[in-house]
């Protein structure tokens, strides 16, 4: 029977806390999930084995027991662990009881899903006791992404996606961030033994848009001015995603300047009310297919300048 790293599966050390155990699976999981990598037994397998590591490392006592076992391992071999069952080792100090075996009615994967030497240490053998009734398990989490426009993050609102061959109907929050992920509780997989369903984690992907730019609440935009309106001023329209604006460009403005539109940027996520400003970047531009008559009367006002 091969001893299974499983601080190695998982990529982490052997002191790392529980919060760097769950990050590291939970990365991994999505890496391998059977979902994003269908008909491939490879990523199959290794799913199975980050599931195995994590079922021990995220339980405390599970974690002391192996970590206690990895040091005896060498003379749990020699006592032939592998071929005669173990005699002559001292197994009940390591196993649980409980599981009744690997592959039995009491496995809370079906013998499928842990190794040999998963069900050997914590599936009674030696250390029997096996009349306790198995503890429940929570179900694995499943992880999905959802793709929205700047406008559909802006203004939120429901959505349907489909995970797992199911449909499931949300409302979006507006104001959501790239990369951010939110939690649906008992929407994950079946819990086994009684124990609850797992979660369903969503990470929005935002998509890009040319018209703005974001940084947390607040956007950015360029807006074409005309040479003529920069230089004796005026007034504008400039959409936003909360419709037009109108807004007063004061003689001589500069190219580049930035104008402070408050309250007109983003929502403010899960406060109600609450923006951020949006930031007009005026980019003038020049006339294009001059007649004679326009260049005679730009070389005047260039005299006039000088």
């Amino acid at each position: 029977m091969e001893y299974k790293d499983y601080y190695q599966t998982l990529g982490v050390e052997k002191n790392a806390t529980t919060d760097q155990i769950k990050k590291a699976y939970r990365k991994l999981a999505r890496q391998y999930h059977p979902d994003v990598n269908p008909n491939n037994p490879e990523a199959e397998r290794k799913f199975k084995e980050i599931n195995e590591a994590h079922e021990v490392l995220s339980d405390d006592e599970k974690r002391r027991k192996y970590d206690q076992l990895g040091a005896d391992w060498q003379r749990y071999q020699q006592a032939g662990a592998g071929s005669a069952g173990g005699q002559g080792f001292d197994w009940s100090q390591y196993a649980q009881g409980g599981f009744g075996g690997r592959g039995g009615a009491d496995d809370p994967f079906g013998g499928a899903d842990f190794s040999e030497f998963f069900s050997s240490m914590f599936g009674g053998m030696g250390g029997g006791g096996g009349g306790r009734a198995p503890r429940p398990r929570a179900g694995h989490d499943y992880q999905a992404e959802l793709e929205l426009t700047l406008e559909e993050a802006y203004h939120g609102g429901p959505r349907t996606l489909t995970v797992n061959g199911k449909n499931l109907r949300i409302t979006i929050q507006p104001g959501v961030e790239d990369g951010q992920t939110i939690r649906l509780r008992d929407q994950g997989a079946p819990g086994q033994n009684g124990g609850p369903a797992g979660s369903l984690y969503i990470t929005f992907r935002i998509l890009p848009d040319p018209r703005y730019s974001r940084d947390g609440a607040d956007l950015t935009m360029d807006v074409p001015v005309s040479i003529y309106t920069a230089l004796l001023g005026g007034e504008q329209v400039v959409e936003t995603l909360s419709g037009p604006v109108k807004i007063t460009i004061k003689p001589e403005t500069q190219n580049g300047t930035r104008l402070r539109l408050r309250g007109k940027g983003f929502p403010v996520y899960r406060q109600p009310g609450q923006f951020g400003d949006l930031y007009l970047r005026l980019n003038l531009t020049l006339p294009q297919n001059l007649t004679e008559q326009e260049k005679d009367l730009f070389r005047q006002l260039a005299a006039l300048r000088k």
